[in-house]
């Protein structure tokens, strides 16, 4: 993956020639006076980045994740007591899974934690495929979860057994509470950062099955079924595992540099392909830094000559509005590179 000089801060970078000069202004658009124009024969580049931090969108989300940690630690601790002293395998398995939300909100604070480290000249991007990371092990361990939940409920469900409805009842009730108010502290962010979706899927689960565990508590008291104990959590397992598949896939093809999953990337070429100037398109690559920052590197073939500075910017800025793509290498070549390496590497897409 190309390495960029990248800068914390707010502001752009260009990177005309082959030389970075320090920026004569922090708050504007750095330019090298070297700058591409008619007459110059060396490839002519242009970097552009826009920083974001604290998740999705720019926000922070410490508070959230301190209080839903604080808040289901307490309720785990419920569970387990109420789950031992009712015999039930439903609350004992949300106790469980709510535990695995503490570690996945804890994974969650630590990717996002990662994202505010600046990065230095042995971490050229900084730590933000920690969040990646982290959204990962939160997939792995929700599905971890979800096969111990799964294994017990078949366990169960040879040798049925009575529980305390009325305590199963009125605990997983309190869990659906406990869990949706979490939950709601990552729905703003869930969309646009996969590691706050992680944790919002996590919490949102948990509601479920404090959900699922209500209504077999309910159904166990009018009834009498002891065997609905376990299938409740046996469906509810599957259909937890059905709607965090996503997210363990889209995780996975991040952490492999794959493109991310909001970006069209024949969209991306066929824009690029269409720039006045541009004949074609060699070594597109586009890949997440993390889980908010998306980063582009191309070689954009123009027999005529460098596109300029204003015209670089333009891409730039078309580039993070239609793609949410913040960082954009750009380098402009009035001939192809002609090797393996160029050839076998960029010809997705091409028309």
């Amino acid at each position: 993956m190309p390495t960029p000089l990248a800068r914390p801060g707010g502001h752009k970078e260009i990177d005309q020639g082959h030389t970075l000069h320090p920026p004569a202004d922090r708050g504007h658009a750095d330019a090298n006076p070297h700058a591409c124009g008619p007459g110059v024969r060396h490839p002519c580049h242009g970097h552009f980045h826009h920083e974001h931090h604290h998740g999705a969108a720019g926000q922070d989300f410490s508070r959230a994740f301190a209080f839903g940690i604080a808040l289901n630690l307490g309720f785990v601790v419920l569970e387990v007591a109420s789950g031992w002293w009712a015999g039930s395998l439903a609350l004992l398995a949300d106790a469980a899974h709510n535990l695995s939300d503490v570690a996945g909100l804890a994974l969650a604070w630590a990717g996002a934690w990662a994202l505010r480290l600046k990065p230095d000249a042995r971490h050229t991007y900084g730590w933000q495929r920690a969040s990646i990371l982290a959204a990962f092990a939160n997939a792995v361990l929700l599905f971890a979860a979800m096969g111990w939940l799964a294994w017990e409920a078949v366990q169960r469900l040879a040798q049925p057994q009575a529980v305390q409805g009325w305590t199963v009842v009125g605990v997983a009730a309190a869990g659906i509470v406990v869990n949706s108010a979490t939950a709601l502290l990552f729905l703003r962010g869930q969309h646009g950062d996969l590691n706050v979706r992680g944790a919002f899927l996590h919490m949102a689960a948990d509601a479920l099955v404090s959900l699922g565990v209500v209504i077999a508590g309910a159904l166990y008291l009018w009834r009498g079924w002891s065997w609905l104990d376990p299938v409740m959590s046996l469906t509810v397992a599957v259909v937890i595992v059905l709607g965090s598949w996503g997210l363990l896939r889209e995780s996975t093809r991040l952490l492999f540099d794959g493109v991310p999953e909001r970006v069209d990337p024949l969209a991306v070429r066929a824009y690029l392909e269409q720039l006045p100037g541009v004949e074609r398109v060699d070594d597109l690559h586009i890949w997440a830094m993390g889980t908010t920052q998306i980063a582009l590197s191309a070689h954009l073939i123009a027999p005529g000559g460098p596109l300029g500075d204003a015209a670089l910017h333009r891409i730039a800025e078309e580039l993070q509005h239609r793609f949410g793509i913040q960082h954009a290498t750009l380098q402009v070549m009035r001939e192809p590179i002609t090797s393996l390496h160029a050839s076998s590497l960029s010809d997705f897409g091409r028309r």
